[in-house]
């Protein structure tokens, strides 16, 4: 297929394929984000200017364009965070190309005047009781080695809250024994993060790399999660790993009813982070503890604990109840204001 006289195709190769996993030091997932978003608008022009992929050109890619195609994201029933993350990925692509063709700057200065939307509901987050926690970590068996590994994987997944591609990218010198147990986690952007590990999940790690590392120092630069396939080593990859997991929430609902019927990894995160926070740590520390670049990303967890708590008070108020007229979901929201009134020691 022969490409049009343009430099956008070669623009889109070297800021997806050279400039974010090699410049920028993007994770796997920004960079598939990215993908996503400018492959979602080149369809989008296709179609527009009833032309082949092939023919789509930088002077199809106007201010007119990226608007109308963001607008018809809410059209499709897109939330406003995936739009906010869709304009983002389109302007740190045009960011990129301005900088190579001075034509593309009118088209970035444009796009900036276009702001961020505030979503206009807060969104519940997803996660698991601890029985259900409990019920998945307990459907592994530890006797068999593949067994072994998924229980440790998990509990380490949990005591952490890691993405799961920090869990992926979790290097045996990444653990830290001396003193206080402690892991090294690389999150987004490669930023660093110490977690500490819980006596028991320590407790099984040291076994695990007796079983799956034996003789090899902490300083070893080697992935700590593995598969072998045909004899041969192989990275744990996240396919597996959702495949793991929904194979053991599948066994654990059998078990206890609170598993979820999807059980994927990011819920072992939002779990943890709940439990957390239920159990009293600030919400600044739960912020910290994930990774979180702001504060207002955490404020999820504040919020469904609340809803989680107005729908037990409306669950045990009898309808003929006086109090049950009472019950409005409005006024258990968690606003900002609220929130920097109990961060700052006003509630």
């Amino acid at each position: 297929m022969k490409l049009g006289d343009d430099n956008l195709f070669p623009f889109i190769h070297d800021f997806l394929k050279i400039y974010l996993p090699k410049r920028r030091r993007a994770s796997q997932n920004t960079v598939r984000s990215y993908s996503a978003a400018l492959n979602a608008l080149m369809d989008y022009i296709k179609a527009r200017n009833s032309v082949p992929l092939s023919r789509i050109t930088m002077e199809m890619l106007t201010a007119d364009t990226i608007l109308s195609w963001l607008d018809s994201l809410d059209e499709n029933g897109l939330s406003d965070a995936t739009r906010n993350n869709r304009r983002a990925a389109i302007r740190a692509f045009l960011d990129y190309a301005s900088d190579r063709d001075i034509t593309v700057t009118a088209v970035l200065n444009e796009l900036k005047k276009v702001s961020f939307r505030k979503p206009s509901a807060t969104r519940i987050v997803d996660y698991m009781s601890m029985n259900a926690v409990a019920a998945i970590v307990g459907q592994t068996d530890e006797n068999t080695r593949k067994g072994f590994r998924d229980r440790v994987f998990l509990m380490l997944m949990y005591d952490t809250a890691a993405r799961v591609q920090e869990m992926l990218d979790i290097l045996l010198c990444d653990l830290n024994f001396d003193g206080k147990p402690k892991v090294t986690l690389h999150g987004k952007g490669g930023k660093p993060r110490v977690i500490p590990l819980m006596e028991k999940t320590m407790r099984h790690i040291q076994k695990y790399l007796r079983e799956f590392h034996d003789g090899l120092p902490l300083s070893s630069e080697i992935p700590l999660f593995y598969t072998v396939r045909k004899g041969q080593t192989h990275p744990l990859s996240a396919r597996a790993v959702r495949y793991m997991l929904l194979e053991y929430g599948k066994k654990a609902r059998a078990v206890c009813p609170e598993v979820p019927e999807n059980v994927y990894p990011h819920l072992f995160r939002h779990s943890r982070a709940m439990h957390l926070y239920q159990a009293g740590m600030d919400l600044t520390l739960v912020s910290q503890w994930l990774g979180h670049a702001n504060l207002e990303t955490t404020e999820i967890y504040a919020y469904a604990d609340t809803e989680h708590k107005r729908k037990a008070i409306a669950a045990s108020t009898p309808p003929d109840s006086p109090l049950h007229s009472k019950l409005n979901a409005a006024r258990y929201t968690v606003t900002d204001e609220e929130l920097l009134k109990k961060l700052v020691g006003l509630r």
